[in-house]
């Protein structure tokens, strides 16, 4: 019998503007920790902007999802328009701005945000076939607006929890070690770094929602 293999969307390098580079190496040592597979996908679009990741400011400079994704995936990664869900048995998200900023608009809309129709059809395929869904950080509001009346969380922040509760999900206050389970749903969240966290307790986090999603294959 072949491992469980993951699907795990990124969205760029870097936490300011793209995924969160903890959370997602993290995130690919959990699941290989855990005896599965995985592999990566990125939409092929530009950010929305670059950052400097000292000073914070907007940069002159358009870079591709896909091709800084790949600097995580250290090359091994497919477009997401080619996504299938047959191929795969569960599918995550990490975090980090560029969820909110390149697979979502969510940075700038909040509760009114649009998803990447390619971001919507993995979730709503993998979903629609009973398949688990982990997302962390800032990414369970982007599980929100697509599967209305999911249970999940992001750690504690107000303004999001309550962006959360208006596209009609059920948001649960939890600290950085723990998860939120909707067996219903069959997803499980982690707030990782949208908590004043450290890199140990990120790893904690990350790893219990890998192995929660294991038990639901």
């Amino acid at each position: 019998m072949s491992n469980p293999v993951f699907a795990v969307i990124l969205s760029g390098c870097g936490h300011q503007d793209g995924a969160e580079i903890h959370e997602s190496t993290l995130t690919l040592y959990a699941i290989h920790r855990h005896g599965a597979d995985y592999h990566c996908f990125a939409p092929n679009i530009l950010q929305h902007h670059v950052l400097n990741h000292i000073t914070g400011a907007e940069m002159d400079d358009t870079r591709n999802v896909l091709i800084e994704s790949a600097r995580i995936a250290r090359g091994n990664i497919s477009d997401l328009a080619d996504f299938t869900a047959n191929e795969f048995d569960a599918l995550i998200l990490p975090g980090g701005f560029g969820a909110a900023k390149n697979l979502s608009d969510y940075a700038f809309q909040g509760a009114d945000c649009q998803i990447n129709p390619d971001v919507e059809k993995a979730v709503k395929t993998m979903h629609g076939a009973g398949k688990p869904i982990g997302a962390l950080c800032i990414s369970p509001a982007l599980i929100a607006r697509i599967l209305p009346g999911v249970k999940l969380t992001i750690g504690s922040d107000q303004s999001t929890s309550d962006n959360i509760r208006v596209m009609g999900a059920q948001h649960i206050v939890a600290q950085e070690t723990e998860i939120v389970v909707d067996t219903d749903n069959r997803v499980v969240t982690t707030p990782c770094y949208m908590l004043d966290s450290r890199v140990d307790k990120i790893a904690e986090g990350v790893d219990r929602t890998v192995a929660a999603l294991l038990e639901m294959i």
